[in-house]
């Protein structure tokens, strides 16, 4: 498929964009941000440069995880199913003073200062980020692994998006567990699910999946998804409190993001 037609693939299944809300200075920095993140990829190949420009724009995850602060500055981030390592590069944008001015009001303080870490199992994904982002001080640590197996760096903010149906319960809950162990104390983990309860819109999302996954260069697996109310419960077992936030705006899916601390010892999560 001609890359220039990969954004249009991202959104297949939805005309809409998404578009700012708010003022202003919120539609400009997210522009500068946008814009900055996605040029890093003309060094990766056009095919890189416009997933990365689709993909950023048209997500909303990206955008809400700065409005609402979700990676605190200086926290250690570990990206679980990292892909090409879109977030790094968002990440890297905040530190650019260029980038981010004016910085919204209405926003959370900037994610300055963080370090990542990215885990992928797509050997073309991880070329596609090192081509990009190795020029980066410092430059973010991006490594080819299976989450199932692989050995989680101790962080502060895991975030997990879109990945984790790829491996059936057994293993969903195994990776959980092992994500709760490598978090500090107060920890978060930011894990983005589709809800099996809203069948059609479950079903979009996946076949949507399955078509993205395709045109970057990879087999579709088999899937395996949960109720938002299952999620919940076996986050609750793990030892977090998680606070649901719809994350299809723009979109036809079911996505959700679980914001998910760790409770307090001696306290029931909620």
């Amino acid at each position: 498929m001609n890359p220039r037609n990969l954004s249009t693939v991202v959104g297949a299944a939805s005309r809409a964009r998404v578009t700012p809300r708010g003022p202003d200075d919120a539609h400009a920095a997210w522009s500068a941000l946008h814009a900055d993140a996605s040029a890093r990829y003309r060094r990766g190949g056009r095919f890189a440069w416009h997933f990365a420009r689709g993909k950023l724009q048209r997500d909303p995850v990206f955008r809400a995880l700065l409005e609402h602060g979700d990676i605190h500055p200086g926290a250690r981030v570990l990206d679980i199913g990292c892909g090409q390592g879109l977030l790094a590069s968002l990440l890297a944008a905040c530190d650019d003073p260029a980038a981010r001015r004016p910085w919204p009001r209405t926003w959370a303080v900037p994610p300055t200062g963080t370090r990542y870490t990215g885990i992928e199992l797509m050997a073309r994904d991880i070329a596609r980020a090192h081509a990009a982002l190795h020029h980066l001080d410092p430059a973010p640590q991006i490594r080819c692994d299976d989450m199932r197996g692989a050995a989680f760096d101790a962080c502060d903010v895991a975030v997990m998006l879109d990945v984790l149906h790829y491996v059936d319960p057994p293993a969903q809950n195994a990776v959980l567990a092992r994500v709760r162990d490598a978090l500090a104390p107060r920890g978060r983990l930011l894990l983005r699910v589709g809800d099996a309860s809203r069948r059609w819109a479950f079903g979009a999302s996946q076949w949507v999946d399955r078509i993205v996954t395709t045109v970057r260069g990879h087999r579709a697996p088999p899937t395996w998804g949960r109720t938002l109310e299952q999620w919940i419960a076996t986050l609750h077992e793990l030892g977090f409190s998680v606070r649901p936030r719809p994350m299809s705006r723009g979109t036809p899916f079911a996505n959700v993001l679980l914001v998910c601390d760790l409770a307090p010892r001696g306290s029931a999560p909620r």
